[in-house]
């Protein structure tokens, strides 16, 4: 029973919130990123005409992008939230980073439970690993489904370049660790999906990525 993705471009932010499902119907929402009634709807329509049963909400880090929509899914579907514990701060800072980018934020759902370095969480058959990959933010996670070869970077790694180091929490020589460590660890063949852009390859990444090489 393969694993599907779907993913959508959200917010002012272009940031991609994705949907992992199978043939059980239940399904995953990572970084929820809908932020006005349009996107809303549209989020709420494929949840609706694919049948499907929300299950978790799953959050590889608490940017303000990556969490517009929480309050919106949790209303709508009433499911619990996961995070890294030490994205905390980041996520309290939600509406305040808002007001300075001038985009309007209600103040997020707390977390129900945190998620650490090797965990798992599942989705029917499928079970994700949590790789802890701090740089970007004090607590970004990356999760890998190592039987599709499957991997949900956050804003860690993207195709052609990296997260960015400058906000609060971020430093490049620890993220530049994450990425070697954590990331070009795996096969070459994982498929990357990242909080931005396109998705990529490890492989790929490992020998083009201008930022960070192998």
């Amino acid at each position: 029973m393969a694993l599907e993705l779907a993913s959508f471009t959200f917010n002012p932010f272009q940031e991609n919130t994705y949907v992992l499902f199978d043939k059980s119907k239940e399904c995953l929402i990572i970084d929820p990123g809908c932020s006005n009634p349009a996107e809303e709807q549209e989020f709420r329509h494929f949840i609706e005409s694919k049948g499907l049963k929300p299950a978790k909400i799953i959050l590889t880090h608490a940017h303000i992008d990556h969490v517009l929509g929480c309050q919106f899914v949790k209303n709508t579907w009433n499911i619990p939230m996961y995070m890294h514990r030490n994205e905390i701060p980041v996520l309290e800072s939600t509406v305040r980073v808002g007001q300075m980018y001038g985009v309007p934020v209600n103040t997020p759902p707390s977390p129900d439970f945190f998620l650490d370095a090797g965990d798992t969480f599942s989705i029917g058959e499928h079970e994700f690993t949590v790789l802890f990959t701090p740089g970007h933010s004090p607590g970004s996670i990356s999760f890998y489904y190592a039987t599709q070869q499957l991997l949900i970077s956050g804003d860690v790694l993207f195709n052609g370049s990296i997260g960015r180091t400058d906000l609060p929490g971020g430093n490049f020589d620890t993220l530049a660790e994450s990425i070697r460590i954590q990331l070009y660890t795996l096969p070459d063949e994982v498929k990357v999906y990242s909080g931005h852009g396109p998705h990529t390859t490890i492989g790929r990444e490992k020998r083009g990525n201008p930022f960070v090489r192998e």
